[in-house]
Formats: structure tokens, sequence, C-alpha cells
């Protein structure tokens, strides 16, 4: 299984989006970044006390999504705080629901794996694995809206997941399925649990389908272009900086986007608007966990 930063790579895909759409993608993959970074300190510091399923490394997957595939119902499971910040959701509810407070976004009952809100039509995820996806499925044909259903690459391997990627095709069902591909179901690598390819299997049902990594540009491109012929599939590789639950490290990351996509900002020429940026996010994520963590 191809575990390359580079897979599906576009040669200067970079260049094809104008500088503001840049910045406003970095700007919100930063505040992700650090808002990811002050849950783990909150978690250290034992301000949460139940399991957190953090973003940290994957920033990118959601926010491109967000920029070229906004207004859709969102469908997701655990790991999902980067998917609602992206799609406008409120940071301090969230952070109020990590705390489990009433004024979290699922008033504190769904916690850091049931991310719910109804005010971004983001719908909390039940802890049965993919059980998400024949919802998603059976809500869009429903609705007759745009819906965007998030996996894992495990999720990908269940009966009903690989079910509903072929009732979507056969019944013309406006969904994008995301597999957010991060090569482990929680410390077991894709290459022992199967020997297929999601991608290539989602298009052997009909829907067309993609495999790339995590490149925001590249998948901005891909979502617009497979947004406007709906069933849709991308298989996108990220990189998980820390353990499944909780916030430990086994290894060093494979790779950080969130890096490489600075580094490639600071080639366009943009090196001062990304530190700018970086000072934003930081004051911004800080002012809300301060906030929220005052008022224990």
């Amino acid at each position: 299984m191809d575990r390359s930063a580079t897979l599906g790579a576009i040669a200067e895909i970079s260049s094809r989006f104008s500088r503001e759409e840049s910045l406003y993608m970095f700007e919100k993959m930063c505040f992700i970044r650090q808002f990811e970074q002050r849950v783990k300190r909150a978690y250290d510091e034992k301000h949460i006390k139940m399991p957190v399923y953090l973003s940290l490394g994957q920033e990118a997957v959601a926010v491109a999504l967000s920029i070229a595939f906004p207004k859709s119902a969102i469908f997701a499971q655990h790991r999902a705080h980067d998917l609602y910040l992206a799609y406008g959701g409120d940071p301090r509810a969230l952070a109020d629901e990590l705390l489990h407070r009433k004024s979290g976004c699922a008033g504190g009952m769904g916690g850091s794996a049931s991310i719910h809100s109804p005010a971004i039509k983001m719908f909390g995820h039940s802890g049965l694995l993919g059980d998400q996806v024949p919802i998603a499925t059976g809500y869009a044909q429903g609705a007759h809206e745009n819906t965007l259903c998030l996996f894992g690459d495990a999720t990908a391997e269940e009966d009903y997941a690989l079910s509903s990627f072929g009732y979507a095709a056969t019944k013309k069902i406006p969904l994008l399925f995301v597999c957010v591909d991060n090569d482990l179901s929680i410390l077991t690598e894709v290459n022992v649990r199967r020997s297929w390819n999601a991608a290539a299997v989602a298009a052997g049902f009909g829907l067309p389908s993609v495999d790339i990594a995590d490149d925001p540009w590249v998948i901005m491109h891909y979502a617009r272009e497979l947004g406007g012929n709906l069933p849709a599939f991308m298989n996108v590789r990220v990189v998980r900086h820390l353990w499944h639950a909780g916030t430990g490290k086994d290894n060093e990351p494979e790779w950080d986007r969130f890096s490489l996509v600075r580094a490639e900002l600071a080639r366009l020429g943009y090196a001062s608007d990304v530190d700018d940026i970086e000072r934003r996010s930081i004051a911004a994520a800080d002012a809300v966990w301060d906030a929220a963590l005052a008022e224990q």
C-alpha cells in the first residue's frame, strides 16, 4: 500500500489557487492545529476526564473539504474535532463538550467520540464502527442533498460500508465518501488486515474514485471535480500523530502535512502572511481554552 506524502500529486497544483484561498485554507488548518494542541494540554493536565481522539496531523483533509465541498450534511465518527471546526462549528461549544458541560455542542453527552452539532448539520456517531456510512447513505437519499461521510480505513472493510458504496452508486445518491486513511486500526496496519485497495473496490462498485495523499490543494481539486459527479469516493492518506485515543506518541510521524503546507506557502511568497496567521491562531485558540478553563 502506497504511504507516500506525494501520492496523487499534481505538479504546481498550489499555483492554481488564489493567494486569498490558500491563506484562508492555512488559517483554518492553523487554528485547528492550535486548538488540538490545547486539547492535548487540557487532557494532560486532567481537565478532560474522558478519552480524546485528536485530529493532529489530519487537519488538511477537513479544511480542504470544507472549502471545496461546503454546505453539506456531515456524518463522521471519532477523530472529528477538525471536521467540526473546519465546517464552522463554535470552538467554545466544542471545548465545553470535551469538558462534559451542558453548554457543549452535544450537551456534554457526546464528548470527543461523538461530535454532534445541529448548527452545522453534523450528526454525532453512535460508537459502532462505520455505522455512519449506511446512515449517511439513507439520509442523502431521503434528503436529496449533498452529504459528506467520513470514516477510517478499518470502516472501509465493514460489510455494511461496502454495501452502501454499491447502493449509493446504483441509486445515484448525492454523497461523497471520504476514507481518512491513516493505515491503522488502532495499531494494526492495513497490509495486515487486507490485500485490496479501498479506492479500487469503490471504483468497482461504480463510484468515481481517487487515492491520494493529504495535500489540501489536491483534495480541493478532486473534491470539486467529484462533487459534480456524485456519488464518489476519495481515499486520502493521512498521518495520525498521536495515539488512537489519548495524547501519547509511539513514533515520529511519517510526514507532517501542516509543515509541508507552511513550506509551500513560503515558496509561493506568503511567508510573512503565514507568520501572522500562526500568531493569530495561537492567540485565538488560547483565548477559547483559557476562558473555558477559567469557568471550572
